[in-house]
């Protein structure tokens, strides 16, 4: 898992995150899950199918696996939520260990 790459979709305008707020409480205080992606595609397919009205307002970042824990750190999310499937979408929510 160390090796591996994921990718986040980030603002352009002002370079937040994509993130869910699983749980309505935690959008008031910031706190959320930064969602990634296994693959590029799978991430433009999620802007598009989602988000196609500001599809061009967002890029694709590329992180590996040994940086999501400073991530979510340095940013004060509550975790990861990796999308399984980006249609429906389906997404498995982590935290940091």
């Amino acid at each position: 898992m160390l090796s591996s790459v994921y990718y986040l979709l980030r603002s352009t305008a002002d370079g937040r995150y994509v993130v869910a707020h699983p749980n309505p409480d935690t959008e008031q205080t910031g706190a959320g899950y930064v969602l990634m992606f296994r693959e590029n595609f799978d991430a433009l397919s999620y802007l598009n199918t989602h988000g196609s009205d500001v599809a061009s307002r967002f890029a694709v970042e590329s992180v590996s696996a040994s940086q999501l824990k400073n991530l979510v750190q340095r940013w004060g999310f509550t975790g990861f939520g990796l999308v399984q499937d980006p249609l429906i979408p389906r997404i498995e929510f982590l935290s940091p260990s």
